[in-house]
């Protein structure tokens, strides 16, 4: 209980003291990339107070000058926190639209340049994937949890199709990437906190190139089976 009292304490204040930054730091920074090191700070911050390591592989997969789609499985909230502290890369976050309209941590999304995706009606959701598609083309990489929901059992639930629309619209590489120990941290329908251990194992890039919009199941079914893959080699 106290541990879970600081963290809020830690979430709030920090989480303030850090829009703060932003808000006089956006204006020399509208591409976002000093943001991200504040959001980066943010996460580091609430992983010390929680008593939670994260301990990654695979850094070595990764190309700072190439733009990706990372994919990972969403076991918790702590998701965002790990991925946020060990990926020493910038890289922007997709959210559904409603996020963005948060007090102070709306405007924080917005000013560090995440991307908004509308999923009110399937014309719209069509829409924000182009926009979303023509910002990575231009380099900008993203975090996608492709479940679109973190998991109820730690297993890996059905992907959803639409990040893996944008990644051949945009013709970028995706990185898998596995997440275990998250669950433990705080499951999904728990505000409970247990110190612990994250692993993130980050696989080599899967290119998006050879596959074509009809073959979109099969680059689906690639990536799953490398994400489930390693998550079964982690539980040993």
């Amino acid at each position: 209980m106290i541990r879970w009292v600081l963290l809020w304490i830690s979430i709030a204040i920090s989480t303030v003291g850090l829009s703060t930054l932003v808000f006089i730091t956006f204006p020399f920074d509208r591409n976002g990339n000093i943001i991200h090191h504040y959001a980066r700070w943010w996460a580091k911050i609430q992983l010390l107070v929680s008593g939670v390591r994260v301990k990654v592989r695979g850094l070595e997969h990764l190309d700072r000058e190439t733009p990706y789609i990372y994919m990972s499985n969403h076991q918790g909230s702590y998701d965002i926190f790990a991925l946020l502290s060990c990926l020493p890369v910038q890289f922007r976050w997709i959210a559904k639209k409603e996020l963005f309209s948060i007090p102070i941590l709306g405007w924080a999304m917005w000013a560090a340049n995440y991307i908004s995706i509308d999923r009110s009606g399937r014309r719209k959701a069509l829409e924000s994937i182009e926009k979303a598609a023509s910002k990575i083309k231009g380099g900008v990489s993203v975090v996608i949890f492709p479940e679109g929901t973190r998991s109820r059992d730690g297993s890996i639930q059905p992907f959803k199709r639409g990040g893996f629309t944008l990644a051949l619209k945009s013709g970028v590489p995706i990185i898998p990437i596995t997440i275990n120990g998250s669950r433990d941290v705080m499951p999904r329908d728990s505000m409970r906190v247990q110190p612990g251990e994250i692993r993130v194992n980050i696989d080599r890039a899967i290119q998006t190139t050879p596959f074509s919009l009809g073959e979109r199941n099969v680059l689906i079914e690639k990536v799953r089976e490398t994400i489930e893959k390693n998550l079964t080699a982690d539980r040993g």
